[in-house]
């Protein structure tokens, strides 16, 4: 059996290496091509284990490759690409390795966040933790199923983590660009997991200024989101000094008008479009710019306003009437053309960074466009 996943591992990579340098090739295809390659190399590893582990690792798999926009991969190979990295070049199959292996840091960010946050629903699909409940539910096992369910999901976000790892060590990128971006890929790791502990402290009540809201913003979000991708990808190019604080600035910018789009969304989102319960920030108790915006104006003018929405937040059991009152809170008293405001300057600034830089024309285009698609989601 091992032999006939090697062999099928070796024609996905060599296709895979093929479609790499064709330029018309779709980004978040080649990603999901790497992610596939990468993952059939792992089974024999995790076959061995045997028991229920090849079970429960083909959920993280299909979780991993069950929609997502693979943004974070696409903001890295477009930054290589745009600080004179070349598609054609032998390099390009592991830049792109080494890029997808970004959407796996992502798997463990969302899995772990899940549990945090006792959310139900993802992509439309029940949360990894939930899916493990059922399942011991539906098998009449002993024990805890909810106590389970969170138990094998957490092992599962730190598999993904370590498999996030794993693939970039093997993307096959030379000594000197691996030194050089090992750095960076630290310090990613280190700000989402200190971003993520600055927002449970934040849903905790220690702090619901505006300010702490966007440092959550900035660092459980933002850096991993956009800015040290383009880092990443800067860095595996060679890119000059400068480059690479234009990318950085940029995607700072970007990366916080993101997660402030995605504020928004999270209490006025269209639950089929976004994956999640309309309203759940809220339930949750997400001490997002958004509410921290609408209490300190309420604070200012409706104490009345304020009351409701500081007693609204955390609580699980708010009815779709009690969301529909706090979204009309929060437009009358401004909150949502303050952060619609923050977007739309945050975004500018961006945009400014990047006209302003030595990007390659062609990858300079496609960062535009990234950033308004990511930055202009409907509701």
């Amino acid at each position: 059996m091992s032999g006939d996943l090697t062999s099928h591992t070796t024609r996905e990579s060599t296709e895979h290496d093929f479609a790499v340098h064709d330029a018309t090739a779709n980004p978040a295809t080649l990603v999901e091509s790497a992610l596939e390659a990468f993952f059939a190399s792992k089974r024999p590893q995790v076959a061995a284990v045997g028991g229920g582990y090849p079970a429960a690792v083909e959920d993280l798999v299909a979780f991993v490759l069950r929609g997502g926009k693979r943004i974070r991969p696409a903001f890295a190979w477009t930054a290589w690409l745009g600080a004179g990295g070349d598609r054609s070049s032998t390099s390009a199959p592991s830049v792109l390795r080494a890029c997808a292996s970004l959407e796996l840091i992502q798997a463990c960010a969302l899995i772990h966040d899940d549990i945090i946050d006792a959310s139900v629903t993802r992509r439309g699909y029940p949360t990894v933790h939930i899916g493990f409940a059922d399942r011991h539910r539906g098998l009449g096992w002993s024990g805890s199923a909810e106590r389970f369910g969170e138990s094998a999901a957490i092992l599962l976000g730190d598999l993904a983590l370590c498999w996030a790892d794993d693939m970039l060590r093997e993307a096959g990128l030379d000594s000197d660009t691996a030194a050089r971006i090992s750095p960076v890929w630290s310090s990613m790791r280190t700000e989402v997991l200190g971003g993520q502990l600055l927002d449970i402290e934040a849903e905790a009540g220690l702090d619901e200024s505006v300010d702490a809201a966007m440092r959550v913003n900035r660092f459980k979000t933002a850096a991993y989101t956009v800015e040290r991708p383009l880092h990443l990808g800067a860095l595996l190019a060679g890119a000059p000094s400068e480059l690479v604080e234009s990318y950085r600035a940029f995607g700072s910018d970007i990366g916080s008008a993101f997660q402030l789009r995605d504020d928004l969304l999270g209490v006025f989102g269209d639950p089929g479009v976004t994956g999640k319960p309309s309203g759940d920030d809220i339930r949750e108790g997400k001490r997002t710019v958004l509410m921290a915006v609408g209490m300190q104006l309420a604070d200012r003018d409706r104490p009345d306003l304020a009351a409701l929405l500081r007693t609204s937040l955390g609580d699980a059991d708010l009815a779709e009437d009690d969301i529909r009152a706090i979204r009309t809170a929060l437009t009358e008293l401004g909150a949502v053309d303050d952060v619609e405001r923050r977007i739309t300057e945050l975004t500018e600034r961006a945009l400014g960074t990047l006209d302003g830089s030595t990007v390659e024309p062609g990858a300079a285009a496609r960062l535009r466009a990234m950033a308004v698609s990511a930055t202009q989601r409907q509701y």
